[in-house]
């Protein structure tokens, strides 16, 4: 079944069942790992992120329900993390490197390129724990399932609407305060911040896309245009973090002055095209657009 609801259904149904099946893909990845484990990581930490959009919806009905699995499966994609931001990091340089401004920069990308392989080798060479790490996520999985299973919303139409105006609506605005902070002193929390918002929106907008399925679909391609962007944006910013961290680790002061430079230039440019898409992509008032989505919702489910 889609990752998305069907507004004519009872909404705690398709809640349970949409929940279940994410739980459940993400179970079966870690278990089966036909791509191997590394593989199985990167897409079960992708269901995760999914659940938590999900349950975006059941905080006004039953917060501590959503406290607790929100804080679940947020500490279980951050004990399975540590392989793929070392491979992300690989895949930032890679990035940088279509980029590049002179032969200079080039080679000093090309000699970062090697040394972050060689650190990703490191991390992911051994096992590092991560075998455990899987068991007791599989683990955690099977306790979320549960707790699902066990899940009492309010039914009817009626509660359903308000429940997704109001969920629309504070994530909306939390979009739009963290847009207001990115055009100003912004820090490079701030477009994390953006970039998390973003990324509920187009799930989001991937939940309801029954309700309007042609502007849904739009909306949600230019939101997942913001979000890679953004991801790239967000990834500059771990590589500097780790450039600052661990300069001994690069060939010399002028390579690490280069990529550096590199990643400044880029990032500047990419923080102007998110802000460009962002403007168009969250252009509606928090309340006008919830309104919208509400009666959109109210009226495919009659």
């Amino acid at each position: 079944m889609p990752f998305r609801f069907d507004p004519r259904k009872p909404f705690p149904e398709e809640l349970q069942r949409i929940g279940i099946e994410l739980i459940d893909d993400a179970m079966a990845a870690l278990s089966q790992q036909p791509d191997g484990p590394h593989a199985a990581v990167h897409g079960a930490r992708k269901k995760f992120k999914r659940l938590r959009a999900l349950y975006r919806f059941v905080k006004s009905d039953d917060p501590a329900f959503r406290s607790t699995e929100n804080l679940r499966f947020r500490d279980v994609a951050r004990s399975l993390s540590q392989a793929r931001e070392a491979a992300a990091l690989v895949e930032t340089i890679q990035y940088l490197q279509g980029f590049s401004r002179s032969e200079a920069e080039s080679k000093a990308l090309s000699s970062a390129l090697g040394t972050l392989e060689r650190r990703r080798d490191e991390v992911t060479g051994d096992d590092g724990g991560l075998s455990d790490n899987i068991a007791l996520a599989l683990v955690e999985c099977d306790k979320a399932r549960q707790a699902l299973m066990q899940l009492s919303l309010p039914d009817g139409r009626k509660a359903a609407t308000r429940r997704v105006k109001k969920t629309w609506r504070k994530q909306r605005q939390t979009a739009l305060n963290a847009l207001s902070r990115c055009h100003g002193e912004a820090h490079d929390e701030d477009f994390h911040d953006l970039r998390k918002s973003g990324q509920v929106y187009w799930m989001h907008l991937a939940l309801l896309r029954r309700i309007w399925p042609s502007a849904m679909r739009a909306k949600k391609a230019d939101a997942k245009r913001l979000v890679d962007l953004l991801g790239h944006e967000h990834d500059l910013s771990v590589l500097t973090a780790l450039v600052d961290q661990e300069p001994e680790r690069f060939d010399d002061a002028d390579t690490l002055a280069l990529v550096l430079e590199a990643i400044i230039h880029r990032q500047q440019a990419l923080r102007q095209e998110c802000l460009d898409l962002a403007d168009r992509v969250f252009s509606d008032a928090a309340k006008t657009e919830s309104r919208i989505v509400a009666h959109l919702w109210d009226d495919a489910a009659r």
